[in-house]
């Protein structure tokens, strides 16, 4: 792809643009379970270059309140210089630095409890302690690192206290998280839309929180070059035959790809029709960019849209079922050369769409199950089946 060399020339993964975000909307209506923001971000003056299906490479910042929480609890007061072992960095940075967007607050391991068994003062906390870290304790221990993040362990066991070179070099790197772009630059050369569900919930009775996607949705500031980015070149892309069909599976912020396939597509005046199955859990409230799919449609360039609302009825309703419903036409699509794409969530949906996309294919097909799976490794082969999972 052209754009992998043009990002090479210029930001890159080790060398990101500071990004603006210029719009952050939430798309879900009131009433929604659910919290899925619109995000653009403005790539202007960054010479970056971005085809439909690459993703975004975003490095978050985690909540300062968290920084401030640690900070406080290690008795520091933010300023003293630290050299996390794993970061190799040319020079120190300070400890408020370092926690708030080189190292991942996160998924503390058992070392940071050896390293608090060695410190603590408190009978109580030795003893809790050492109950943890016995061999025989290893389903406890894991059942109990499963709930905490470093701030709890931190606040759990006040006697132990450790320098802060100690604690930074306990902590993993804040990696960057990939986003599915939901622009196409033939639409929107300067911009790159994100589809990004945000995530909040409770554990141990204490707020958790997504770091990158409070990032954009709460602490990245509108206009405010904030936002380390790159782009990440992707197999994942609608067919260069501009004639050819494609069938676009992507529920929730599945449908992020899909947009920029659309606007991709609408752009080049494709040929080929287009077929998107999109799902959530209520029509009146989590249809993300409605009004968009709904024109494509008025105007004949979204050729079908197929819905599926798992919590409008008694009995769920998922993407899955309405590709049964439609199963001769999606087989009648896919042997005429139809491209076949899913985009979302790896564990489940994306497993029950292959398993129902090999049960049509058998059933239409009039084949065993043994030559849909080699249809389907055939449609993998020629790239007319792809996925973007997570």
């Amino acid at each position: 792809m052209s754009s992998a060399v043009e990002t090479a020339s210029a930001f890159t993964k080790d060398n990101p643009f500071h990004a603006k975000v210029v719009e952050n909307r939430r798309l879900n209506r009131v009433g929604s379970a659910k919290e899925t923001r619109h995000v653009a971000i403005s790539i202007e003056g960054s010479n970056l270059v971005y085809e439909a299906g690459d993703s975004l490479g975003v490095y978050p910042q985690n909540r300062p309140q968290d920084v401030a929480e640690i900070i406080n609890l290690l008795g520091a007061n933010g300023d003293e210089p630290v050299s996390p072992a794993l970061l190799k960095l040319p020079a120190p940075v300070s400890l408020h630095e370092a926690l708030l967007s080189k190292l991942s607050l996160t998924r503390p391991t058992g070392k940071i409890l050896e390293a608090l068994a060695a410190r603590a003062t408190d009978a109580g906390e030795q003893t809790r302690l050492a109950g943890l870290l016995a061999p025989e304790a290893r389903e406890q221990l894991a059942a109990y690192l499963a709930e905490r993040e470093y701030v709890d362990i931190l606040g759990e066991f006040r006697s132990a206290r450790l320098a802060p070179q100690e604690l930074v070099d306990h902590l993993r790197k804040l990696m960057p998280r990939l986003y599915s772009i939901a622009s196409s630059s033939k639409q929107h050369p300067d911009e790159i839309h994100l589809t990004v569900a945000v995530l909040r919930y409770m554990m141990n009775n204490r707020e958790r929180v997504g770091v990158c996607s409070t990032f954009l949705a709460d602490r990245a500031g509108l206009g405010t070059a904030s936002v380390p980015i790159f782009i990440s070149n992707s197999h994942f892309a609608p067919p260069r035959d501009t004639s050819k069909d494609i069938i676009m599976v992507g529920p929730g912020t599945g449908i992020a790809p899909f947009r920029a396939f659309m606007q991709d597509r609408v752009a080049s005046q494709c040929r080929g029709r287009n077929w998107l199955f999109f799902g959530d859990q209520h029509k009146n409230t989590d249809f993300l960019y409605e009004l968009e799919w709904q024109n494509y449609l008025a105007k004949g360039q979204l050729s079908k849209l197929t819905l599926a609302w798992s919590r409008d009825q008694q009995q769920k309703i998922y993407v899955q079922d309405k590709m049964r419903e439609n199963a001769a036409e999606l087989w009648n699509w896919i042997k005429n050369g139809a491209h076949f794409y899913i985009c979302g969530d790896a564990k489940r949906m994306a497993k029950d769409v292959e398993a129902t996309l090999l049960e049509i294919i058998a059933q239409q097909g009039n084949m065993d199950a043994a030559a849909a799976a080699d249809y389907v490794k055939d449609l993998k082969k020629d790239k007319r089946y792809q996925r973007d999972v997570y």
